[in-house]
Parts: structure tokens; sequence; C-alpha cells
């Protein structure tokens, strides 16, 4: 029996050899798509990260948005960041190690605690919802960008002779498990393997908002996956922060 991945059924794939970012290029096409449908860049001239920061792409490294219509509230649809990071460890483990991967809260994987891979969600709203969602994920698969030595997660590259096209071939095949299990057993147990494979739970960790830097220990997760942080004024349920250790 063949074990080649293949490509999962009701999505769409569409590769560019360059644009100026995938998430761009999918925001562009998002009010028309009728199926999920994946953007993927050999080249990004304009990549973007969280909070308006650059994302670099150096060659060989990947660099995909998957554009879709979800149901729901926008809570709802946020948790795909949590689906999206999943399946992103679980197409790097099939490289290397997983023991060396690790998910830091709310949306990047660790390898060997530097950042390989970064997501970007982005959405527009409707009266009853979402009107569409893009998840955007950039992976360093062959170099990390240069110049970020003083990043609090310093860049790592996962090394080796991986096509872009067939990393993104596996993990499409992910994410859209991930959908079904959210479709079919709700956000329970995604909530559960993030959290198995969680970066520092139950460490200290703080928390930097827009306002406040909140430092705990990282108890959990919650159903609306918020942060819950045990620190010395009560416990802490956070929405939106970046993370540091």
């Amino acid at each position: 029996m063949s074990t080649e991945p293949v490509w999962p059924e009701g999505y769409e794939k569409v590769v560019f050899d360059s644009v100026d970012s995938t998430n761009a290029e999918a925001l562009r096409a998002a009010p028309e798509i009728e199926r999920p449908t994946w953007f993927m860049a050999c080249r990004q001239e304009a990549g973007r990260g969280r909070r308006g920061r650059d994302w670099q792409m150096p060659d060989g490294n990947f660099a995909a948005t998957l554009a879709m219509r979800p149901t729901g509230t926008a809570g709802w649809a946020a948790l795909r960041s949590f689906m999206a990071a999943l399946a992103v460890f679980e197409t790097l483990a099939l490289y290397t190690q997983r023991t060396r991967l690790s998910l830091k809260w709310p949306n990047d994987v660790l390898l060997d605690g530097g950042k390989v891979a970064g997501i970007l969600l982005e959405s527009a709203s409707a009266p009853d919802g979402i009107d569409w969602l893009v998840i955007g994920i950039g992976v360093n698969l062959a170099a990390a960008p240069e110049g970020l030595e003083d990043d609090a997660f310093p860049p790592i590259a996962l090394g080796g002779d991986i096509d872009p096209e067939d990393f993104l071939l596996r993990l499409a095949g992910h994410y859209a498990t991930e959908e079904s299990i959210l479709e079919q057993l709700g956000f329970a147990p995604i909530r559960e393997k993030w959290l198995r494979n969680a970066a520092r739970l139950g460490e200290v960790i703080t928390a930097r908002t827009g306002s406040e830097e909140v430092t705990g220990i990282f108890e959990t997760v919650d159903e609306a996956g918020r942060l819950v942080l045990a620190t010395d004024h009560g416990e802490r349920r956070i929405a939106a922060a970046d993370v540091y250790f």
C-alpha cells in the first residue's frame, strides 16, 4: 500500500514564483474563493509577521497562506491558530525528532528553543461572524533570517534539502485533519494535543500585552484559547500578548 501523501479533498492550491506576501495575495483573493485555498510562493518580497513586523524569507524557505470562509464567531475562527500550529508541528516532525519541537503560545513553533515557524491570522468580520479568514504560515526550512540575533527567540532553520511544495502537501493534509477534528469533536481535543506539546507549561513565563507585562506560572490554555497564568495577584486569562521565557 502506498504511503505517499495526497492533496486533501475539498482544498484548492495556487503556487506563485513570487508575490509581495502570501497573506496579501490571499486577502485579495479571499472575497472570491469558493473553497478553502492555499496560496504558496517560492519568494516573498514583503512578508509580514505579527504586530506589523517584517518576515524575512531566505531562498528555500516556506511561505503559504490558507484562505477560507469559516463558520461560527470570530473567537471560534481564531482557534485555528492552534490548529495551524499543530499542523506545522506534525509536518516538521516528519523531518526531525519530535522532542526538538515545541509550541509557543499563541502561534509560534520552536525548534531547539529557536523560532522555526510563525503564523499570522487575518480576517474580515460579517454581521453574524467571520466573512473570511486567512492563515499565513512561514517556516525556515533552508536558512534562518540574518540580523535577528538579539531577538528573544532567535530564528533557526530546519536544514536539509526540503522541497517547499512537498512540505505544503504534507502540511495541507495535517491541517485538513485538524479541521475535521474541530468539526466533529470541537476544540477540546485540539487544545489537549496543543498542551501536550506546549513550551514551558507549568513554568514561569511573561506575557507582554499592549499595556502591561504579566508574569506567572503557565497553567494552561482555556477553552477560548486564552493564556492562563497563575500570578501573585491571582489567575489571569490573556487573549493576546507576546510571550517570553
